[in-house]
């Protein structure tokens, strides 16, 4: 008889189900706006309809299905620094911003940069390849379209607590593996560590609270170094089972950002990926997305192995991103 539960939580929902959901897809209202084009103007008058809204993401984030998109900011008049500005502003009122880098980048720009594979400087998000389902190095994952690609570039979103609760219906012998600690090396832009790896594991519930952390690229450059041990055949298999799972059309739910859409996902209760996308020919027009990494004030306990990766592992602590080189 497995020892593991079944999450019972608004965040354990299935693609079909978050699409017929309301309170999770937001459009700005004329009141929202304003205080928005407020802010761009500089000026600083206080924008309680914009604080409130913030605030309930904050609250669906972290206790509803961990996923907030609202659409239509008001940013097409505005150039690169000035989007940056306003969702650096907009972001900062979910939590804390965490660096993205190992030199305290707080927005990142995701655009296909161009750089061979074997570069250094080569992430999955400045390439256009498709990415595998995963989870960032933060609580909360925010996103600002700026312009999408000519074609492709698909978001796709899943339930990670939907997953866990599939594998103990249907596959419970693989559960164990992932609630115990896997390695995973450093991003070759992640510098400011000890060591070039840390562990730490897939599923956990700590406090009554599931998380679930994921980003598989670094699991398999970690076990192929060869100061580290094998992954067991039933680990892989866990792994594997996860993206097939989440690849399921009846799990996850597919949308396309368009300009002024922002994305905040909860990194705990979701997995993301994106499709692969061809770019306009012209500059001025490539797929230009701004991402933030959040620490929000009503973030989850989690697992003490995270202590290591996270810096803390304390419900309500600023944590995540990476340490400064």
């Amino acid at each position: 008889m497995s020892v593991f539960s079944i999450i019972d939580s608004p965040c354990a929902w299935k693609g079909k189900e978050l699409s017929s959901r309301s309170d999770w897809q937001i459009s700005l209202t004329e009141a929202h706006i304003k205080e928005i084009n407020n802010l761009i103007s500089g000026n600083n008058q206080e924008a309680p309809s914009l604080t409130q809204l913030l605030s309930e993401t904050r609250e669906i984030l972290e206790n509803g299905p961990g996923v907030v998109l609202i659409r239509n900011c008001p940013i097409h008049d505005l150039n690169e620094p000035e989007a940056k500005k306003i969702f650096s502003n907009i972001a900062s009122q979910i939590g804390t911003l965490v660096s993205q880098s190992s030199g305290g980048q707080l927005i990142f720009s995701v655009r296909d940069s161009g750089y061979k594979e074997n570069d250094p400087r080569s992430r999955g998000p400045n390439t256009r390849k498709k990415l595998s389902f995963h989870s960032d190095r933060c609580d909360v994952i925010g996103f600002l379209c700026l312009k999408q690609a000519l074609s492709g570039g698909e978001n796709q979103i899943v339930s990670s607590a939907a997953i866990h609760n599939y594998l103990l219906d249907n596959e419970p012998e693989l559960i164990k593996f992932l609630y115990e600690p896997y390695y995973y090396k450093r991003h070759n832009v992640d510098t400011g560590n000890e060591l070039p790896y840390c562990s730490q594991p897939i599923f956990s519930v700590t406090e009554g609270k599931f998380a679930c952390n994921l980003l598989r690229v670094l699991i398999d450059r970690a076990y192929a170094m060869p100061e580290l041990p094998n992954m067991s055949q039933e680990q892989k298999r866990a792994l594997d089972t996860i993206e097939e799972i989440a690849s399921s059309p009846d799990m996850h739910f597919t949308f396309r950002q368009g300009p002024g859409d922002i994305l905040f996902l909860n990194n705990w209760i979701t997995l993301h990926r994106r499709s692969e996308f061809v770019d306009f020919p012209e500059p001025e027009k490539k797929r230009h997305i701004l991402r933030a990494w959040i620490s929000p004030p009503n973030n989850r306990a989690i697992d003490p192995l995270f202590g290591d990766n996270y810096g803390d592992y304390r419900a309500g602590r600023v944590r995540g991103g990476m340490r400064p080189e």
